[in-house]
């Protein structure tokens, strides 16, 4: 057997697990470079089956049929952490999974996930496991008010959490999460959000994409701002974190790392996506090499592409909320120079679904804000 596996060539096949709107962009980037691709989900004429060669419509769990799945590929990575690790498990049979399953168990879970963390000094915010209303009363006793309780596994966007302000909140927080595990966490006071996403390659390379900038609006992503308005060394130091998580975590793909800067000027890891993400949307136009062909990069052993970004981007997040007074005027927010627009084939606008983004470059972060904003600003001239 050799040391270093085959890279699998342009003309084979990629399987990907989930087809949503990250699937759909690495179909893109997969079927320009030659590669066939094949889509597995509970879902039918999906963002990613639109573009695949094949899309297969079963349940996560229906191992024959990720059995028979894998088998039609030459390697399989995924495109959102909540898949079942007997499926990811069952796939492994039958062809490589990169990143691994042992790194979806682990980053699919917060509890795994934190506990991961700090076992590797990588700063965290405190926190406590929860599994009953007496571990959460003691838990808030240990680390003050406020504080925010989240389920353990399977939470995104925001769902599967409740801040807890008060004590007169503490008895029903444990209940409004259907008892399922949980950690608590100490409430983080920050100046800001950022984002780390970064590739490490078969051979254990490294690339990243520097850090960028972004703001929420209910738990969903808004904008992200690239590069991040933040001092070099502060940058610096969310890249080498980032690199340390990659590594200790044997991650072959792309990850993306978010963090919180507090009012201190510290860095806290709060999220890791061991995927493509949202935050690096941007990197489909403004550069070199998106985090989507890094992550067909990646996954199939070729040599990792250049991060280099030209000039300054902004990428707006498009929700359903956008269609409430009929079609957004596309053709107006595209008169703005340098707009890019996305949309993921999504039928079904509702409020708080992401259906595309939009991404403006310019010669300085400023203008490329601005520009971003005027363009969301147009959609709704009627």
């Amino acid at each position: 057997m050799k040391n270093e596996p085959s890279p699998i060539l342009p003309g084979a096949t990629i399987g990907i697990l989930g087809s949503g709107q990250l699937g759909r962009m690495l179909a893109i980037e997969a079927r320009k470079m030659g590669y066939r691709v094949h889509t597995y989900s509970p879902e039918k004429n999906s963002p990613t089956g639109q573009i695949a060669d094949l899309e297969v419509t079963a349940a996560y769990d229906d191992l024959e049929k990720i059995a028979e799945f894998a088998q039609g590929v030459d390697v399989i990575t995924f495109e959102f952490e909540n898949v079942l690790s007997v499926t990811t498990d069952e796939a492994q049979k039958h062809v490589p999974v990169r990143p691994s399953g042992r790194v979806l168990h682990t980053t699919q879970n917060r509890l795994r996930e934190k506990t991961f963390l700090s076992e590797n000094d990588i700063p965290v915010a405190a926190f406590r496991v929860v599994r009953s209303q007496e571990e959460l009363e003691k838990a808030v006793a240990e680390l003050g008010l406020p504080c925010v309780l989240k389920t353990a596994g399977f939470g995104y966007d925001g769902k599967g959490q409740v801040k807890i302000k008060s004590k007169d909140d503490v008895a029903g927080a444990f209940t409004s999460l259907s008892y399922h595990e949980a950690i608590l966490e100490a409430f983080v006071d920050f100046e800001l959000e950022i984002s780390v996403v970064a590739a490490r390659g078969l051979d254990g390379s490294f690339v990243h994409y520097g850090a960028v900038e972004n703001s929420h609006k209910n738990h969903i992503l808004d904008v992200t701002i690239a590069p991040a308005r933040i001092s070099d060394a502060l940058a610096k130091q969310a890249v080498e974190l980032s690199s340390t998580i990659l590594e200790k975590l044997d991650v072959v793909g792309v990850l993306c790392t978010e963090y919180f800067v507090t009012r201190e000027g510290k860095l806290l890891v709060n999220e890791l996506a061991p995927r493509p993400h949202n935050s690096g949307h941007y990197t489909f136009d403004a550069c070199n090499t998106s985090q989507f062909e890094q992550q067909l990069r990646a996954v199939c052993g070729l040599p990792l592409g250049s991060t280099s970004q030209p000039k300054p981007a902004v990428m707006i997040n498009l929700l359903g909320d956008e269609w409430e007074r009929g079609t957004p005027q596309w053709q107006k927010a595209l008169q703005i120079p340098g707009v890019k627009l996305h949309l993921y084939g999504k039928a079904e606008p509702r409020a708080g679904r992401k259906m595309g983004h939009m991404t403006a470059i310019a010669d300085t972060v400023e203008e490329a804000l601005a520009n971003a904003q005027r363009a969301k600003a147009a959609l709704q001239e009627f």
